[in-house]
């Protein structure tokens, strides 16, 4: 998932960048509600995290405003305001979910992940397959026929994307910027570094590979032939 987190506190938005890139999810920052509301309603984002007390432009009047502009990216509300009329009003405001501070990380991603679930409709498929490859989105497990796949986080991002391509040529600026975060190429071999462990993992042992280099265009991911 693509996610905005619109917090003044640095440390508190800080800690919540890792912790989602490290589940494999990117996420932008945001400090005050100017520069929030602005990317929002440019940055194509599944679901936004919104801190209710916010310099400039209270976090209740960023998502009364993205309503107004027909923006229906989903809003979690993030306060230390945490009374039910407190959480009322958010919801009344236009917010989707409403956590109160302190809260727990994995109680934070599962909303997240409902909210992003319940954003598209029928929902994006939360299960990829390709042959006997099988990779579960919410519960991060990859398989190989009987087979359990161990990755890490960056690993599983890109074999996601590939499956979510599956078929596909993908370039090496759609991994850099999809799967890194990089709107630049930095001239490294960091995808070949990835794609080579995520061979040895995916596709050793096996007779017929399911990863594929395109000479010359990029990677595709399809069923063996």
């Amino acid at each position: 998932m693509r996610l905005l987190i619109i917090e003044d506190d640095r440390e508190a938005a800080d800690y919540l960048i890792k912790a989602f890139r490290e589940v494999g999810h990117v996420a932008d920052h945001a400090a005050d509600g100017d520069d929030g509301l602005a990317l929002a309603l440019d940055g194509g984002y599944d679901v936004l995290i919104i801190d209710r007390m916010l310099p400039k432009r209270d976090g209740l009047v960023v998502i009364g405003t993205l309503r107004a502009k027909g923006v229906e990216t989903p809003a979690l509300i993030l306060s230390a305001l945490g009374q039910v009329d407190d959480r009322v009003k958010g919801l009344r405001a236009g917010g989707d979910d409403y956590l109160p501070k302190p809260y727990s990380f994995s109680e934070l991603l599962a909303r997240i992940e409902v909210l992003a679930r319940r954003r598209s409709g029928r929902g994006e498929e939360t299960v990829y397959r390709v042959g006997d490859l099988e990779l579960d989105r919410l519960s991060h497990r990859v398989t190989r026929g009987s087979a359990e796949i161990g990755l890490q986080p960056r690993e599983f991002r890109l074999l996601e994307y590939l499956m979510k391509h599956a078929g596909q040529v993908v370039t090496r600026t759609m991994l850099l910027e999809n799967v890194w975060d990089y709107h630049f190429d930095p001239q490294t071999n960091v995808i070949d570094v990835h794609m080579s462990r995520l061979r040895a993992k995916v596709d050793k042992g096996f007779t017929r590979p399911l990863l594929h280099t395109v000479r010359g265009s990029g990677y595709v991911i399809r069923e063996a032939r």
